[in-house]
């Protein structure tokens, strides 16, 4: 993870690991809002964005709105924002999908981070005044995220590009094993037609060559099923065979087909294979943690 300033990085992580990767930690704060940013990182990004919410929020204190209440809840899963009395979720950042995290060194109060939002894909920025512990909840962000990497390499995240390639050669076999089935039919029905095929009327003549014969006048053994019926003694044709389609089950050798889907770890559906490139994606850009001078004038404290 990339530390953005000497500030912090000498010191220790707050937490246990088990508290963010079983438990949650709570924080409370003050909702400025959030607004749409054009880059993922970045100090002069946040600035602009913590200076135009705090311009709009001055408009709405104007106008007698409140600043909302939230709750933090910050694990390994990400940070969650919530209704502090009804505990209902109003956003849910994935910590692979926070790019930036920047407290302001000057009042303790104002943090914000950047986040990719999960449906438009737009990095928006959140901005927050809390209660002079501006500093603990960047830290604590920047702990879960060194947890949650962490944990997505040992599960296997470090392995994603090799699935990958797995993967594509596993669809191709399944597309070779689909295109052998409908040859063994095409071949299967060939054969059929041939069996039930007239025998030549009486009189006419055979363009059939004579059957060779060994050493032993005997005619040379064939695995191939004959494909011409040989007429019955009393003349009349026999039934057709009564032979079942190839088990398509099986490939010409006998084993089962090779199934992509069925395969073990390395094989995962598009939806997840699609959610691991998005967090190997976002893991491997970092997240920044920053502390920066966002306004000359601190947050008025009664809001």
């Amino acid at each position: 993870m990339n530390r953005a300033f000497n500030r912090k990085k000498d010191k220790s992580w707050m937490h246990t690991p088990e508290a963010l990767a079983k438990h949650y930690i709570p924080y409370n704060a003050k909702f400025l809002g959030n607004t749409e940013v054009d880059q993922p990182k970045g100090t002069e990004i946040v600035k602009d964005a913590v200076r135009q919410l705090k311009f709009q929020r001055h408009i709405k204190k104007s106008e007698g709105q409140k600043t909302p209440k939230v709750e933090l809840q910050i694990s390994i899963y990400g940070v969650k924002i919530l209704d502090p009395k009804t505990k209902d979720v109003q956003y849910n950042c994935q910590l692979h999908r926070i790019s930036f995290c920047a407290d302001d060194k000057t009042d303790k109060r104002i943090f914000t981070f950047i986040c990719k939002d999960s449906e438009s894909n737009k990095h928006l920025c959140y901005v927050f005044d809390s209660e002079k512990c501006a500093e603990e909840v960047t830290l604590t962000i920047g702990q879960a995220f060194d947890l949650a990497y962490k944990k997505f390499l040992e599960s296997g995240g470090k392995d994603v590009e090799t699935r990958k390639q797995i993967g594509t050669l596993q669809k191709r076999i399944q597309e070779l094993e689909t295109e052998n089935s409908g040859l063994k039919k095409q071949l299967w029905n060939l054969e059929e037609q041939l069996m039930i095929a007239p025998a030549p009327p009486a009189g006419s003549i055979s363009l059939k060559p004579p059957m060779s014969t060994d050493v032993f006048d005997m005619v040379p053994f064939s695995a191939v099923t004959p494909l011409v019926p040989i007429p019955a003694s009393n003349g009349t044709p026999p039934p057709p065979p009564t032979t079942s389609p190839p088990d398509t089950s099986k490939d010409l050798f006998g084993a089962e087909p090779f199934d992509p889907f069925t395969c073990g770890q390395a094989d995962f559906p598009p939806d997840i294979q699609s959610k691991l490139d998005e967090m190997q994606e976002g893991f491997k850009m970092g997240l920044t943690l920053e502390a920066a001078v966002f306004s000359l004038e601190p947050l008025d404290g009664r809001w």
